[in-house]
């Protein structure tokens, strides 16, 4: 009964870990998303017209669109490497869930 006890904790850590995970991955995904588009729009802004960005709470002009672009491809492709180690870890701990699952199951 303990060792059924210790593997129930194990799975209920792993479910909250999972939830966890599940939540980071959304949330990095809407990031990404989000990203992709301010970078799409940032490239087709007319060179023409001024292009402004947030700096604590304060639109600044961009002087150097290039600049900019390639901070923002930066922060995009770093926020993808998280994303694909959280869809990693994700994975992992879907493992474990199931062979935690299959333990109960065959001490049941």
């Amino acid at each position: 009964m303990v060792k059924n006890m210790t593997t129930m904790e194990q799975l209920q850590i792993v479910v909250n870990n999972m939830q966890a995970a599940r939540s980071q991955v959304a949330s990095l995904n809407a990031q990404v998303q989000e990203l992709e588009m301010t970078i799409t729009t940032v490239k087709d802004q007319p060179r023409e017209l001024a292009l402004h960005k947030q700096l604590s709470g304060v639109l600044i002009e961009v002087a150097d669109r290039d600049a900019l672009v390639t901070e923002l491809e930066t922060t995009l492709s770093t926020l993808r490497e998280h994303l694909e180690r959280f869809l990693e870890r994700e994975t992992q701990l879907l493992e474990t869930y199931q062979e935690l699952k299959k333990v109960l199951e065959g001490e049941s």
